[in-house]
């Protein structure tokens, strides 16, 4: 299979600018679609996003987990997962249990438990079908995201099952790729909004990592101007 140029990547855009990371382009693996579709390709065009997409997907993808990925799955209670059934069409779950009940088995591979819950199976039945499917880890205290992509297995024999209190079954799922997704609308553990969410009369501030060296030449145009000017009229003050 054809492997990710960089598998160390950082986990978030704050590691990207504090450790230097050099841009590669996008490496697709052979069981993968490429990152962005012809539908992403026309909006990131009529919004002047390509050449941040592009250079976001060059700095965060990665094929194998990172020490701060591992922490980040460990610490979570809960994730969503997405799949696809035996007619192509998706279904998204929320999936919970002790925190670290997703575990890591090696760097490219995880597992879950299943637990008895309304007898539909449809999660694990569609990933029965369709091995394909997505996973959303959610970190409120961090206001972090991270993605993955990859293919599951259902295992239902007791050497797997009986590793885990309670569960029906397991899903072990071989890793495909990750990467960070800007954490700015994720609201806190107790409730309150983000301070990013746009209303009526506010203007929310920028994400910092917008700013950082290795996205900023790649920003949309008229975001670009925005900084630029701001930029000078620090220069003006400062120098007043």
């Amino acid at each position: 299979m054809n492997r990710l140029k960089h598998p160390r990547a950082p986990r978030d855009l704050d590691s990207v600018q504090a450790n230097g990371v050099e841009y590669y382009g996008e490496v697709v693996p052979d069981d993968l679609s490429p990152m962005y579709g012809e539908g992403a390709r026309r909006l990131q065009d009529q919004f002047d996003s390509r050449r941040l997409a592009d250079r976001l997907a060059g700095v965060t993808l990665h094929d194998e987990l990172t020490d701060d990925d591992v922490a980040l799955i460990e610490r979570q209670s809960s994730m969503l997962i997405a799949t696809v059934d035996a007619h192509g069409w998706p279904d998204a779950s929320y999936k919970g249990g002790d925190a670290g009940f997703v575990r890591i088995i090696d760097r490219r591979t995880i597992e879950f438990p299943s637990f008895d819950g309304n007898g539909m199976f449809r999660t694990i039945g569609n990933i029965a079908d369709n091995s394909r499917l997505a996973l959303l880890f959610v970190d409120q205290s961090a206001q972090r995201r991270l993605r993955l992509h990859g293919s599951g297995e259902v295992l239902t024999d007791a050497s797997a099952v009986n590793r885990y209190p309670g569960a029906q079954a397991v899903v072990r799922i071989a890793i495909g790729r990750l990467f960070p997704n800007c954490g700015r609308y994720i609201h806190g553990v107790d409730g309150e909004l983000s301070e990013f969410v746009p209303h009526e009369g506010y203007e929310p501030p920028q994400p910092e990592w917008k700013s950082y060296d290795v996205f900023r030449d790649a920003l949309p145009a008229d975001r670009l101007a925005n900084d630029v000017a701001d930029d000078v009229a620090d220069d003006v003050a400062a120098e007043g």
